[in-house]
């Protein structure tokens, strides 16, 4: 920030306390030819009721104060004012944020490495490490729930972890992949079909999952999947890809909804998903701890 404008800062908000300091003292005082204490000032509403010269209460007076006084020590000591770091000089001590982390890697770190060291399907699967998979539950907790809820059943467009449906492939390896560098799944739109072929194309795919569609639209909906690029992506027979996320067709989980009106919205429309990475903010230990955890679900 330039000179200027910290110092514009400054006056304004010192400025402003001030005045505040001002404006309650004044208003507190009796004025020339102001009604006493306990007279009628004349303002009257209703017929009867009326408005008396009362101040207020001392200790309502002495919190407006208080306030006031408050914020004028916090800005001395903290930053607010300008380019004023503040007595403490605390925002240049970003320092102790990197120190309390420190001690917490000193006294966790060897924990999370002790299970780095163990393989993801044996902390996910054996009695003995218990208390490994309660760590990640946590991580979990912390770091996932806003996608893929508490219990990790997912929501419209955000997988359910509880499952063996995969997108991007259940080994250890994909999963830590997963969560470390994230994944972003596109569908393009293809809108350029319009909406009879986009209907024919939704009653195939309704039809490879086994459900009831119309048959002469699901039979040229076939031949449009096969042409248009669909099985590029999902496989000649609908069961996905899982190098390109491309969901399997022919089961019933469905990402975003498996109806009618869904399917061919997502055929027109579309859809992208994102899965944001994960790695450079928990580090590979909590990352081996999570995937253990995660593979867990998928295996109750």
């Amino acid at each position: 920030m330039s000179s200027f404008w910290s110092w514009w800062i400054i006056i304004l908000t010192v400025a402003n306390i001030l005045g505040c300091f001002w404006l309650i003292w004044w208003t507190m005082q009796r004025q020339s030819g102001e009604a006493v204490q306990g007279d009628v000032t004349g303002h009257v509403w209703d017929d009867d009721l009326q408005e008396y010269n009362n101040p207020l209460p001392r200790w309502w007076l002495w919190l407006f104060y208080i306030t006031l006084v408050f914020g004028a020590v916090y800005l001395a000591l903290y930053p607010g004012l300008g380019n004023f770091p503040g007595l403490l000089n605390w925002s240049s001590q970003d320092s102790q944020y990197k120190a309390e982390m420190a001690k917490a890697e000193k006294k966790y770190g060897p924990i999370f490495a002790q299970y780095a060291a163990v393989a993801i399907t044996d902390l996910a699967s054996q009695a003995e490490y218990q208390e490994a998979r309660a760590m990640g539950k946590r991580l979990f907790l912390t770091y996932c729930t806003q996608c893929h809820g508490a219990d990790a059943g997912g929501t419209r467009g955000f997988p359910n972890l509880t499952d063996d449906d995969w997108l991007w492939g259940g080994t250890p390896e994909q999963i830590k992949a997963s969560i470390a560098a994230g994944r972003r799944g596109v569908m393009p739109a293809h809108a350029h079909l319009g909406a009879e072929q986009i209907d024919e194309v939704a009653n195939y795919v309704l039809q490879l999952s086994g459900r009831d569609a119309d048959t002469r639209k699901a039979m040229a909906g076939k031949q449009i999947f096969l042409s248009v690029g669909c099985a590029g992506c999902h496989g000649m027979d609908g069961t996905g890809n899982q190098l390109l996320g491309a969901p399997n067709l022919t089961d019933k989980t469905w990402l975003y909804g498996g109806s009618l009106g869904i399917i061919k919205q997502t055929i027109g429309q579309g859809r992208n998903g994102v899965m944001p990475p994960h790695g450079d903010l928990l580090g590979p230990e909590k990352v081996h701890l999570l995937a253990a955890y995660v593979m867990s679900l998928s295996q109750q």
